[in-house]
């Protein structure tokens, strides 16, 4: 599977400068001074639901953001990033009452988090719990009494280094109002005025309204149904049908509620048309994952990425709470000043003769295609992502599973819009392609037809069968021979088979091998030279190339793998 876009995580509960803390909390009953829960007992925190964005938060290194997605309640929660030497601490001051005892409590879901306070006056003057890695929402709680002449108490959330990103929503610091109060009562806002659409295409209407005061989202509605929640005031929707009207609507929310909706506006989506065959992908051709993050490996622009790459992935798309469907966001970690950028790089990559794709999972993707409804909802988004950023294609990365039958019909339609040109990938693991009975397999040769290469990752594997049905292991020339010897056995072309391997001993936790090794591979498939003790029964000249994960690592590494490994690909047969 492909590196995660984290680093190493802590191997149990660790403590920095005695104590490591976090303060969130919930609507949790709090146990006042006397050891009984008070009438007068309120949430001291403010916009404790981040429902306005960070406001009265700061987080260390630019590590937070208010999200809508994912959220437990309301329109807002926090997610915070730690990277590097940065745990992506977040913290607010609170008014207290002295000798009061208050309870702190939060929601958090992701990678590691930590609740706690600091400050209290009394004890060792800090509180802290924490949960690992929580996939769905889950509350932590713990409380603190303040000192004598405590007013002020410091609440917190942070994450662990290196670790997945925290998600945080409905804080509570909950106990005797100090005199700050608790935010007051939210109102239902006003109607959104503005409504305008946009640039179109066959499948997507840009939208833009204006901002309503005292809103924390909005709602866009689609012919008076199917609301979409955004958080600021634009989006577009995706997903429509070409040369059809639509009619749209936007409302205002909060936690007060929502408002009547806007006036309506209209737009037609825009006639499907095949752009072309485009640039087309080499006889032989290199493919390199872009890291649209920061793991500790080299941060690239698109425009940074090496000559010797045919075949550009970017990593990852990101999975929306419509099952199925995709998006992509630019991260601010790679350093662009604007999404224009970023186009215009993907445009000079393909001028250059280039393929840029997205890629859709990674180890933490998880963009489930199982219905009829879930196979067109991504069909239609990776359509529009393809047509708002230029992408060439889509390279299948999924490692949590698929659905041949749901995700043949995806890709079937994805073809049908984006014609001849469309540049199509797949990155199984190598227990994915061990018999043509794997759901993995069974699609690659469903789609054989429209299918440009796959490139199995021979890493982070346990040994494997070849095709000879022996065993062999993991970095070898026979392990990456006899395997892709499987492949091609089993039904796929020659030209649709390449060698996944990592760029450097840091990019995957095992399977990295020498360059050497991958280009004698190469030579002992097409040629049945440089063979280790399994030489297939007859050369394969048509293999396509080799895969690496990642431009990133490559250039961490000095380029030392596509210097090695792209001239060798572009000299096959």
């Amino acid at each position: 599977m492909h590196v995660d876009r984290t680093t190493t995580r802590p191997l149990g509960r660790r403590w920095l400068g005695g104590a490591l803390a976090l303060a969130v909390g919930s609507g949790l009953v709090l146990v006042g001074g006397a050891g009984t829960a008070q009438a007068a007992d309120v949430n001291v925190a403010k916009n404790a639901g981040f429902e306005n964005g960070l406001a009265n938060w700061s987080c260390s290194a630019g590590s937070g953001a208010a999200v809508s997605s994912p959220v437990r309640t309301g329109a807002g929660a926090l997610r915070a990033t730690p990277a590097g030497l940065d745990n992506a601490k977040c913290v607010q001051t609170v008014t207290v009452k002295p000798n009061s005892t208050y309870t702190l409590s939060a929601w958090v879901q992701g990678g590691y988090a930590y609740l706690g306070a600091s400050n209290t006056g009394t004890g060792s003057g800090s509180v802290s719990t924490w949960t690992p890695d929580s996939a769905a929402w889950k509350q932590l709680t713990t409380t603190f009494t303040t000192g004598a002449s405590t007013t002020s108490v410091e609440i917190y959330t942070h994450g662990w280094y290196g670790t997945s990103p925290y998600s945080v929503d409905d804080v509570s610091v909950f106990g005797p109002d100090g005199g700050g109060g608790q935010d007051p009562d939210p109102v239902v806002p006003g109607t959104p005025a503005g409504l305008a659409a946009g640039t179109v295409t066959s499948s997507s209407v840009a939208l833009s309204w204006g901002a309503v005061s005292g809103a924390t989202g909005y709602k866009v509605y689609r012919d008076g149904g199917n609301p979409q929640t955004v958080s600021g005031t634009s989006t577009t929707v995706t997903g429509l049908t070409a040369d059809t009207a639509y009619q749209f609507q936007v409302a205002a929310t909060n936690s007060a509620g929502e408002s009547a909706k806007s006036a309506a506006v209209s737009a037609r989506t825009a006639k499907v048309t095949d752009p072309g065959p485009g640039p087309n992908v080499p006889k032989h051709a290199l493919t390199g994952y872009w890291q649209n993050f920061n793991n500790g490996a080299t941060v690239q622009k698109l425009r940074d990425v090496q000559a010797q790459y045919d075949i550009i992935a970017v990593s990852f798309a990101d999975a929306t709470a419509t099952p199925g469907q995709i998006t992509f966001n630019l991260d601010p970690a790679v350093g662009y000043a604007s999404v224009a950028d970023f186009k215009a790089d993907v445009a000079a990559k393909k001028a250059a003769g280039k393929s840029v794709i997205i890629s859709v999972g990674g180890e933490k993707g998880n963009v489930t295609i199982n219905s009829d409804a879930s196979a067109t909802a991504f069909a239609n988004s990776t359509y529009a992502l393809m047509q708002e950023y230029g992408f060439n294609g889509v390279d299948i990365d999924l490692e949590h599973g698929i659905n041949s039958t749901y995700l043949t019909k995806a890709l079937r339609q994805l073809s049908a819009k984006a014609g001849s040109s469309l540049v199509l990938t797949m990155a199984p693991q190598t227990i994915d392609m061990q018999n043509t009975g794997t759901e993995y397999f069974k699609t690659a040769l469903a789609v054989k037809d429209i299918l440009t290469v796959v490139n199995m990752q021979y890493y982070n594997s346990g040994s494997m069968l070849g095709c000879d049905g022996k065993v062999y292991s993991q970095g070898s020339v026979d392990f990456l021979t006899a395997l892709a010897c499987i492949q091609i056995q089993g039904g796929l072309a020659p030209s649709q088979i390449g060698l996944g391997v990592p760029a450097s001993t840091r990019g995957a936790g095992s399977g990295y091998v020498d360059p050497q090794i991958v280009k004698n591979a190469l030579d002992c498939l097409t040629r049945l030279t440089s063979c280790g003790t399994f030489k297939p029964a007859q050369a394969w000249p048509g293999v396509r190339g080799a895969m690496t994960w990642s431009t990133n690592w490559d250039a961490t590494a000095g380029n030392a793998w596509s210097n090695a490994v792209g001239p060798h690909v572009h000299n096959l047969p």
